[in-house]
């Protein structure tokens, strides 16, 4: 997948008993998808809770957050239910054929407290027209773009019209 070209099609159940679809997303800019570990990932609850202290940030720049995993539904929801993400959107049930269309890395669990099988963490800013602006794509979970840099990055586009780059 090139920035500019158009990113697969995702569709997934929410935690709140509701479904999500990329291509129905409206959002004014962006789209945000945060793909993630799943529960048993520390990090990720560090990422997706500092992405939720900021949402409100990132809904005055237009755009649409929501996290993802591999997770079952009854994980997902466990950790929307412990985790400080009560206004991220949280979906689940990723398939490794969905993970692997969109380029994550895959791991199999090591321990008792992982899944079987799981995506590595995965970050992607997509237009209102559903390319691809950027994405960061990692083998581990440590490392991940800040959400403030990604939202400094964000103010830096729009204020001088910078083209998604790497398409070449």
């Amino acid at each position: 997948m090139k920035p500019r070209e158009k990113t697969p099609q995702l569709e997934l159940s929410l935690i709140n008993n509701t479904n999500w679809s990329l291509k129905k997303q409206e959002a004014e800019k962006y789209t945000l998808i945060l793909f993630y570990r799943g529960y048993h990932c520390p990090v990720c609850r560090k990422q997706l809770e500092e992405v939720t202290d900021n949402i409100s940030r990132l809904i005055e720049r237009g755009i649409h957050v929501i996290g993802i995993s591999m997770d079952s539904e009854e994980k997902a929801k466990k950790s929307g239910k412990e985790w400080n993400i009560a206004e991220l959107p949280i979906g689940y049930g990723l398939t490794k054929e969905q993970a692997k269309e969109w380029g994550l890395y895959l791991s199999k669990g090591i321990n008792e407290k992982e899944p079987e099988l799981f995506s590595e963490p995965g970050m992607f800013l997509i237009k209102a027209d559903q390319s691809l602006y950027f994405s960061s794509v990692q083998t581990m979970p440590f490392t991940r773009p800040k959400i403030d840099d990604v939202i400094q990055a964000v103010d830096y586009i729009e204020n001088n019209d910078y083209p998604a780059r790497g398409e070449a």
